[in-house]
């Protein structure tokens, strides 16, 4: 079976197409899941949705924790850090990671943000001995086969690579770079532009960023053949 983690962090609730100024991320997302859900009914996903529960911000107390060692750590320390260890746990537990996420003035989302801030961790996602001979990091994610598709959703056009605005869009990498830094470097995207032109154009990029998301189901799918449903 393949598990997914299913992430939504939109500030808006419900679907666009659906709901009265819904998502164009969660409706990416949704999509892909439900495809996803239609070929391999018994794959399990776990959905964690940022946008309406925020992760806790990372503070002093919990840098000072997640840099002690585990055996030195005090009860006050497993409490500030419990929520970490459930998102790590869950991104641990993940072969397919789809992240809905919206650009917010050039890139993702505060609670997005705060969900990357807590699932990289030190000595469980990625690991650090500065004794190490040559790099003293490295990541601990990297034999685990892990897939990330990022489905985003902008309000201006022309952040894809090459476009016009490629130069400010800190959405993708945002995730990408965090990310591949733990060892999760299979990485796929699909994104809706135009939402605030709101026209023919916004149309047209829903129908080809939702033809995207498709073609990731197919392709992923087929990546993973054992499990298909018959």
């Amino acid at each position: 079976m393949t598990a997914i983690l299913h992430i939504d962090s939109s500030a808006r609730a419900g679907l666009s197409g659906r709901s009265p100024h819904g998502s164009h991320s969660r409706r990416l997302t949704a999509r892909f899941v439900d495809r996803w859900r239609a070929a391999r009914p018994a794959d399990s996903v776990t959905y964690r949705d940022v946008g309406a529960a925020p992760p806790s911000p990372v503070t002093g107390d919990w840098i000072h924790a997640a840099f002690t060692p585990p055996e030195r750590r005090d009860g006050r320390m497993a409490r500030v850090l419990a929520e970490s260890d459930r998102l790590v746990d869950e991104l641990l537990a993940a072969d397919l990671i789809v992240v809905g996420a919206p650009m917010y003035n050039f890139g993702p989302p505060a609670p997005l943000k705060a969900w990357i801030d807590n699932v990289v961790r030190v000595g469980r996602t990625f690991g650090f001995d500065r004794a190490r001979t040559g790099e003293p990091y490295w990541p601990m994610l990297d034999a685990m086969g892990k897939t990330l598709v990022i489905l985003s959703s902008r309000g201006d056009h022309g952040y894809g690579s090459g476009g016009r605005l490629a130069h400010a869009n800190h959405l993708e990498p945002a995730l990408r770079t965090p990310l591949s830094y733990l060892g999760v470097t299979d990485v796929h995207e699909a994104a809706i532009e135009y939402d605030e032109f709101a026209d023919s154009r916004l149309a047209a990029s829903i129908v080809a960023a939702e033809a995207r998301v498709d073609e990731l189901v197919e392709a992923l799918l087929a990546a993973r053949p054992e499990a298909v449903a018959a």
